[in-house]
């Protein structure tokens, strides 16, 4: 009766051994490797930009932060100096405000306007006073600085050429 016996256990083990479950079994032992056992790539931290210091612009040095060759872009609106390359789209070249890149936007800005008339042509002379502004521009312009100043980082302020805290060349 033995044999009889042995023949039941091997049909039993012919059954946990089809073809199916070891099939199964490869494809869980293959999860198991990719989830627990698989080698882990190191994790790689985000590059951060090089921290921005505070400095000190004429018109002529900020002329160059308008993004073209991979520049920052940078403008100024009253004087302070906004990095605005995260809007690089829309200030940087091809974008709709690329005229205001590594500008004084003041006035185009407080106008609505994004003509070229709208920026200094002499980069040399003192900076535009905005003296003949109506009140309507004045609140434009105080709209799109507080603006500014809510999703960009101020890095710096705009002097004219003479200042005597202009950076020296």
């Amino acid at each position: 009766m033995e044999t009889e016996d042995a023949v039941p256990q091997s049909a039993e083990v012919m059954s946990i051994a089809s073809p199916i479950n070891l099939i199964l079994l490869s494809l869980f032992l293959v999860l198991v490797y990719y989830q627990f056992f698989r080698p882990k790539r190191p994790v790689e931290l985000p590059q951060k930009p090089a921290p921005v210091v505070f400095r000190t612009f004429t018109p002529s040095t900020l002329l160059p932060f308008n993004g073209e060759g991979g520049a920052p872009v940078y403008l100024a609106v009253r004087g302070r100096v906004f990095d605005v390359t995260p809007g690089k789209h829309f200030y940087g070249p091809g974008g709709p405000y690329a005229n205001f890149a590594g500008r004084d936007a003041s006035r185009g800005l407080a106008c609505q306007s994004f003509d070229e008339e709208m920026l200094t042509k002499d980069l040399k002379g003192p900076l535009d006073d905005l003296s003949d502004l109506t009140p309507e521009q004045w609140d434009n312009l105080k709209a799109w600085e507080e603006r500014f100043l809510e999703k960009y980082l101020v890095v710096g302020k705009l002097v004219a050429e003479g200042d005597p805290e202009a950076p020296k060349s």
